[in-house]
């Protein structure tokens, strides 16, 4: 985020004498550009100028030498007994400087940066009554060989004047959060535009403003640079301007001047060497990145060409970089051959500019954004200048920063600039848009003139034309302004019109809600599930979507197993999830292990979300341009390339589901309560399941693992307990249960429209119980449905309100290998009141219709 000193705003537009960083940010939140941050000032407290009046080197025990000073600070300075003004004594142990430098004190009672707070205290023998400080002490560089000597720097002040004034060090700092599209404040030129906007206050164009600063210079005969782009992205040239000119003869290794490395250590950036503070410098204050290189160490021609397979670049981090096809590259050499930079976003070590360089070639470009910002993400190098390219720069500023970086080299490194410059400029002209005058009056809500809304336009830098039309029918051509490559359409330019005009001034009317509408039936019944999960004791629950190879093993899923087929992401937040979930319980197992950790040990939660199934051998999407509409083939190809995503429900219960207290003891959660959450669901939205033994599903219990269908055949999941190797891996209590339910699956069973409630009767219920002996592999489910069968086809007739099994009995009254399953049948006539032969009936029936299917006999 771009960081806003005030004294530097104020080069480019006039600003109040008593402008606050918070008064600032109040004017600038009322065109677009919000606050993030205000950064007080470096040091408070009393940081003074002083005059070194005497200075007594002494030897120390530890080899060191100190100097024991006499320092005057004018109004500052102690008062003897007979009321003269006395120099105050400091402890200084640099050497760099003399009786009578003028050199910057920290009295007591100053804060420097860190925070360090200064006071007086006795040291190597004397008692120091504040601290003459250094460069990096103040926060000015790195500089901490010795204290800062004003006439170094071209200052000149009486003792006790305010150094914070004179070094720039009470000024506050605002940081700014700029959006996407307003690129250009990223730059002093494009804040103080927009100061200027919102306040009125006078703005001076120190960027376009001055387009004369090299008029005389010829651009022919310059330093050769080539442009070639074989391959531009969605057909648009990576590069359609480079300027380059020479400086020869500079001092490299000479200071940046101390103004310059404080306004970049204020705006957040560490001064370097002169060459690279000033391309800095320029690059804040008007927009345009450059970059210097070190012209012994260049090959004519530069190239600007995109990469070729194979190559390589350690840029300026000191990292090799492998190279890929759409990254544009600065190279030189005759077969441009030799990579220089990555165009846009960082150079290569081995032309930047060292101590010893005495020739430099200052450049600045245009490239393309999509080009710059693909390439900062692919190789993770968000620069400056890249932040600044992929938002769109001025495509004129190049030749205006150029001039203005060669006029600040030859001012404070020495040097003499080429007479010749180089200007490859292939831009096109600023786009025209036609914008009908009623329209911003018809989207803002406003009654707004033509002279308002052109006024409007004028004031951002847009050229207007003649109006054409009257009335409703009247259009003006608009000329956008070159720094703004996202005013694209005429809905843009109404957008502009709003924020000048204020978005405070804009009434609200809330719109009025059509009658009528509201939730889908799907989105009714989607509902309604997880209300009924809710109900019944479950908590929901929300998880992330990405999962790893790790958790699949953990599950013991199979090679084969279809939920191993994963979507990869381009871009995971981990490397250890690197892929979207192909089941729902994967994420939500990771949930429940996580609360079991933390101490949760009795759970029941159950999340509702969506699964990711890619089809294998579907093509990838195409990348769509991002200029205009894809066409409709591209559109197709897209759709046909995005994978199924189905919803599912599921459910993990651990620990407890009936605590103990004092009405007796508590119940483990068992696979029957994961069956029994199954049919809930089932029962919400009016489907009938079918239960059925599931051996061979992971990561169930072989033996106690219902699989669920409709009566047409679809697998609806599967329920049961977990497996006890998945139980271990995971750090679950024992005998965890789970269900995994397709959503999808359920809703499109689901009868259409309501659901109606049947009639209750109000006729009495009869209660019969039968226990029938079955063998003991035979599942319950398949029992319990021939017992339904058989109350249905009784001569009583289909009486049957619920059956239930209450009671499992194996031993030695039922013989080996068989159970015993007793089944509480509750019944119930909607127009009479059952006879004991009614009852008897149906029980017979249910009786006779296991024994039919299975064998059974009713137990004794």
């Amino acid at each position: 985020m771009p960081r806003i000193p005030l004294t530097w705003l104020a080069e480019h537009v006039e600003l109040p004498d008593d402008l606050t960083a918070e008064r600032l940010a109040a004017d600038l939140v009322r065109v677009g550009l919000e606050e993030e941050a205000v950064h007080p000032a470096a040091v408070t407290g009393p940081l003074v100028v002083g005059r070194v009046v005497e200075r007594v080197p002494e030897p120390q025990k530890n080899g060191k030498t100190i100097n024991w000073c006499q320092v005057d600070v004018g109004d500052h300075n102690g008062t003897a007994e007979d009321g003269t003004r006395t120099p105050r004594g400091i402890v200084c142990g640099a050497h760099n400087f003399d009786v009578g430098d003028h050199v910057v004190v920290a009295l007591p009672g100053t804060v420097l940066p860190g925070p360090f707070a200064i006071a007086s205290r006795k040291t190597y023998g004397h008692v120091s009554d504040g601290m003459i400080c250094s460069s990096r002490e103040l926060g000015l560089g790195d500089d901490h060989d010795g204290i800062i000597v004003l006439a170094q720097l071209g200052i000149e002040a009486a003792p006790g004047t305010d150094a914070r004034a004179l070094l720039g060090l009470g000024d506050e700092v605002l940081e700014i959060n700029v959006t996407p599209d307003r690129g250009y404040c990223f730059a002093m030129r494009g804040v103080a535009r927009e100061y200027s906007h919102a306040t009125g206050a006078v703005f001076t164009d120190r960027g376009l403003a001055a387009p004369g600063a090299d008029a005389d210079v010829a651009t022919t005969g310059g330093f050769p640079v080539e442009v070639r782009d074989e391959a531009p992205i969605h057909g648009v040239p990576g590069a359609d301007r480079f300027v380059a000119r020479v400086v020869r003869g500079i001092d490299a290794s000479a200071p940046s001047p101390s103004w310059m490395q404080q306004r970049l250590t204020q705006a957040g950036m560490r001064p370097i060497s002169l060459a690279v503070d000033v391309t800095n410098y320029v690059m804040l204050d008007l927009g345009q990145p450059l970059h210097a290189y070190d012209l012994a160490s260049l090959t004519a021609p530069i190239t600007v060409r995109r990469a070729r397979a194979g190559e390589r670049l350690t840029t300026l981090d000191g990292v090799d970089r492998a190279l890929d096809a759409e990254d544009l590259l600065i190279t030189d050499g005759p077969d441009a051959a030799r990579v220089i930079g990555l165009a846009g976003v960082m150079g290569g070590a081995d032309t930047e500019v060292s101590a010893t360089t005495t020739d430099v070639l200052v450049e600045a470009a245009h490239f393309d954004p999509v080009t710059v910002a693909r390439t900062a993400r692919r190789h993770k190098l968000p620069s400056e200048a890249a932040k600044r390219f992929e938002r769109g720069v001025d495509p004129q500023l190049p030749r205006v920063a150029v001039a203005r970086v060669v006029e600040l080299l030859v001012e404070h490194g020495g040097g003499t600039p080429d007479p010749v410059l180089t200007d490859v400029d292939a831009t096109t002209p600023a786009p025209v848009l036609r914008l009908p005058l009623a329209l911003p009056s018809r989207l803002i809500g406003l009654d707004l003139d033509a002279a308002t809304v052109t006024g409007y336009l004028r004031a951002i830098g847009c050229t207007v034309g003649e109006v054409a039309g009257t009335g409703e029918d009247a259009v003006v051509a608009v000329t956008v302004p070159t720094w703004r490559p996202d005013l694209a359409a005429p809905v843009d330019l109404v957008e502009e019109v709003a924020r000048l005009h204020g978005y405070d001034a804009i009434p609200s009317v809330a719109p009025r809600s059509p009658v009528g509408l509201g939730l889908t039936p799907a989105q009714r019944r989607r509902r309604r599930v997880a209300d009924a999960l809710a109900g019944s004791g479950w908590v929901e629950t929300l998880s992330y979507p990405f999962v790893g190879t790790a958790q699949l093993d953990a599950l013991a899923l199979p090679a084969d197993d279809a939920r191993r087929t994963m979507l990869r992401l381009a871009n995971p937040m981990s490397a250890e999830q690197p892929y979207l979930r192909t089941s729902l319980l994967v994420t939500l197992l990771e949930t429940a292990r996580r609360n079991v950790a933390r101490g949760a040990s009795d759970l029941a939660v159950f999340e509702v979300g969506a699964v990711t199934l890619p089809r294998p051998g579907t093509p990838a999407a195409p990348v769509p341009p991002v200029a205009e509409r894809p066409s409709a083939d591209v559109l197709d190809a897209i759709r046909a390339a995005v994978p199924a995503q189905p919803r599912q429900v599921a459910g993990v219960l651990t620990g407890q589901r009936e605590p103990a207290g004092w009405w007796g003891a508590g119940r483990p959660a068992d696979h029957a309560d994961a069956i029994d959450a199954v049919r809930l669901l089932g029962e919400t939205l009016g489907v009938e399941l079918v239960v059925e033994a599931d051996a061979d599903r992971a990561p169930w219990h072989p033996g106690r693992c219902a699989r669920f269908r409709t009566t047409h055949g679809a697998l609806v999941g599967h329920a049961g307990e977990l497996h006890p190797n998945v139980v271990r891996a995971l750090g679950l209590p024992a005998r965890a249960c789970a269900f995994e339910v397709d959503l999808d699956v359920l809703l499109a069973a689901a009868p259409a429209g309501e659901v109606v409630a049947r009639e209750v009767s109000t006729f009495p219920v009869a209660k019969e119980d039968v226990a029938l002996v079955v063998s003991a592999d035979v599942p319950v489910a398949e029992v319990l449905a021939a017992v339904r069968a058989g109350a249905a086809a009784s001569p009583t007739g289909d009486v049957l309100e619920s059956a239930r099994l209450f009671d499992v009995y194996t031993g030695e009254q039922v013989g080996e290998g068989h159970r015993s399953l007793a089944f509480a049948l509750r019944l119930r006539a909607a127009d009479r009141t059952l006879t004991a032969d009614e009852t008897a009936a149906v029980r017979a029936a249910v009786v006779e219709e296991a024994e039919r299917r299975f064998g059974a006999t009713l137990r004794a």
